[in-house]
């Protein structure tokens, strides 16, 4: 039978089962701790670069679908689960993880331990790796990782939209279930500024009531005023975002300082530094479902799902005109800002979701009532 092995860069070696496409891939090493929602992770496209480990144990047990994924394709690096089930089962099942894997040449392994990976992660910080279930020696597997980063890479050129389009739908809902979310503008366009956005993001600004248009990250300020909008989005994306040129960085400033503006995570981030705050990189970052964050606004504390590796510095917000509006209650890093005086708000963690709560959604209804 093959076997599959996942090597870290601090020599720890896992011998596994393959899973997926028959290869070897190298990424960083990261874990996130949603219980579900596997394939709302895999095509995520925040995990470029990325080798993604799920702590919960068994993974793939209700298959895929169409309606949940998160872009057209899977940009993750690599694949780890504890046992991966070979019974899918789900009346919205049309196809079963292995299989998914393998279409889109997913290198995965099952059947390590997880915990023992996930705790080497939060001792050490984020590892590089590689997974192979080709017949590779130790030796072929180091040269591997040797002189692999993404650390100031820029990755959003791997995942941003070509060209730009339209995005006309709405969420999910089974039949029984009430909308939770309410539409709060009317014939207002938001441009979005695609550094690998999620579709439940473009579904929730529909949701509320926007015309929605997304466009490459590399749009300059001019092409911008063309489009017309009304608001700008920053999405979220992978990896590093002090990668991204101080060019474009200019240009989104010049638009900051022109429309109602919101960013997610990567975006919130950018957002950041066209104000010349400084990122950092986070030891392991956020990854999972369950991360309690305040709004210091409102007093409120939402339960939020989060995929980011890189926070904004606290101590870089005193004297750039904005305030910290929601803290993570862990490790109180910094996970939203607004502006003192402009209409820009920002979030670092995913209040769409998917996987995950619900909780912080309304912050959709706020950026809408924010250009209404």
């Amino acid at each position: 039978m093959t076997k599959a092995h996942l090597l870290l860069e601090n020599g720890e070696l896992f011998a596994g089962k393959p899973i997926g496409f028959i290869g070897t891939t190298v990424g960083e090493v990261v874990f996130n701790t949603s219980m579900s929602g596997y394939q709302e992770i895999l095509t995520d496209p925040s995990y470029k670069g990325q080798i993604v480990t799920m702590t919960y144990t068994e993974i793939g047990n209700y298959g895929v679908n169409s309606d949940d994924m998160e872009s057209p394709k899977s940009f993750i690096e690599g694949f780890i689960v504890k046992e991966a089930s070979e019974i899918a089962s789900n009346f919205r099942k049309e196809n079963t993880l292995d299989n998914y894997l393998k279409d889109n040449k997913i290198v995965g392994i099952s059947g390590i331990d997880t915990r023992k990976l996930t705790k080497i992660i939060r001792e050490k910080g984020s590892l590089i790796g590689v997974i192979s279930s080709e017949d590779k020696s130790i030796d072929e597997l180091k040269n591997k990782i040797s002189g692999y980063s993404i650390v100031g890479k820029d990755l959003v050129q791997h995942v941003t939209t070509k060209q730009p389009y339209k995005f006309n739908k709405k969420l999910f809902h089974f039949d029984f279930q009430n909308k939770r979310i309410k539409k709060t503008v009317d014939n207002k366009k938001v441009l979005v500024l695609d550094f690998g956005v999620k579709e439940n993001i473009l579904r929730y600004l529909v949701e509320v009531g926007f015309e929605v248009e997304v466009v490459s990250a590399y749009t300059t300020y001019n092409e911008i005023k063309a489009y017309n909008p009304d608001a700008l989005f920053f999405s979220n994306g992978p990896g590093d975002p002090r990668g991204v040129d101080d060019k474009w960085i200019k240009e989104y400033k010049k638009a900051l300082n022109a429309l109602p503006s919101f960013g997610i995570c990567f975006g919130h981030q950018i957002i950041a530094r066209c104000f010349d705050m400084n990122v950092y990189k986070m030891k392991f970052g956020h990854h999972g479902g369950n991360h309690p964050v305040k709004d210091l606004i409102n007093d409120k504390i939402s339960v939020t799902a989060q995929n980011h590796n890189y926070a904004v510095d606290d101590n870089s917000l005193e004297d750039k005109e904005f305030i910290v509006t929601h803290v993570n209650l862990n490790d109180n890093s910094v996970e939203g800002m607004k502006h003192k005086d402009l209409p820009i708000m920002s979030i670092q963690y995913h209040p769409e979701a998917s996987p995950g709560p619900h909780d912080a959604e309304y912050l959709f209804e706020q950026f809408a009532s924010l250009v209404k």
